[in-house]
């Protein structure tokens, strides 16, 4: 039974999104190759953060009467309010029915209901560490288990995890920002052309919602048959001896804690070169995805200044790639 999505039919558009092109590529390849293993977003109020993981679940959804392999890709935002409990969060005890017919039951938490959906983590710097480690185990092993009073039971809780958060109200500790497959880091536009056509396309937007998005319709379109086209072309990608070497000396140049970093950096690799509608790697997708995969995993003392040297990266990437044959 398809579910009534009349509430997203005029959300802004993903396509609509001026700029910011770094994080709608990270989205993009998430739901293209959910096993990155999901995308944090960070940056200042004001930068589409919202509107962008909002107009995802828009697009995905277009994705399940477009697919062309049988299977559903249909998905559903399932949001995480602050302030919600570890038993909202993972599940409990169904109070209600126990004093109803006297058993004990589960009543499942956000994490069953987030099992094949877009789970958005707001502010996820603002939430207890308690929980943010419980929504990485879950979307790590695909499975929840709830354990109280004597019940244990698990269920299935496979999502595309996206968390967004202002760096100026909090930081989150490096051990939690590294289960995040890819991270970026997003500003506002200096360019005062962009700026104006942001103005532009909000104020159409604001003025007539169902006509903006008929406008963008085609476009849609376009980047959903593209998405199939790049789920259908990520099996037959070719990863060869090189390119895993590259990866780890990559890594291992950089002192990338962990191990994590490396799969990451490979996967989201082998995700850019079938979203560019190709089967063989270039060094523009080894690139790339260092990019989004590596500039929040690098090992730095307390004192080393927080930004990433992105010029010395490209740097080793390149002298690797010319000496690793």
């Amino acid at each position: 039974m398809k579910r009534d999505m009349r509430h997203t039919l005029t959300r802004y558009p993903f396509t609509a999104i001026v700029g910011q092109e770094e994080m709608k590529l990270a989205l993009l390849l998430n739901l293209v190759n959910p096993k990155i293993g999901g995308v944090l977003i960070r940056g200042e109020k004001g930068t589409a953060k919202s509107t962008a993981i909002r107009a995802l679940e828009v697009l995905a959804n277009g994705l399940a009467e477009s697919n062309r392999s049988g299977q559903s890709y249909e998905y559903r935002l399932v949001e995480l309010p602050l302030g919600t409990t570890e038993d909202r969060l993972v599940g409990t005890i169904d109070i209600q029915k126990a004093i109803r017919e006297g058993e004990r039951a589960v009543q499942y938490g956000l994490l069953k209901e987030a099992d094949g959906n877009i789970l958005y983590v707001d502010e996820v710097n603002l939430l207890d560490d308690n929980l943010v480690d419980l929504i990485l185990d879950a979307a790590a092993m695909g499975v929840n288990t709830i354990e109280r009073e004597g019940i244990s039971e698990s269920h299935p809780s496979r999502f595309l995890l996206v968390g967004s958060m202002n760096p100026e109200e909090g930081e989150l500790r490096p051990q939690l920002i590294d289960r995040f497959g890819l991270v970026v880091d997003v500003t506002g536009e200096s360019d005062p052309d962009l700026r104006v056509e942001i103005m532009m396309r909000r104020i159409a937007y604001e003025d007539d919602p169902v006509v903006f998005c008929e406008a963008y319709q085609s476009a849609e379109e376009e980047l959903r048959e593209k998405i199939l086209n790049a789920r259908e072309l990520l099996t037959q990608v070719v990863l060869s001896r090189r390119e895993i070497e590259i990866t780890a000396r990559l890594c291992c140049e950089l002192e990338v804690d962990g191990h994590r970093g490396d799969l990451t950096l490979l996967k989201t690799a082998m995700t850019l070169c079938a979203y560019r509608g190709d089967t063989r790697m270039r060094y523009e997708d080894l690139e790339t995805a260092a990019r989004l995969a590596l500039t929040h995993r690098r090992r730095r003392d307390p004192f080393d200044p927080s930004s990433f040297d992105w010029e010395e990266l490209q740097r080793i990437l390149r002298e690797l790639y010319e000496m690793v044959q």
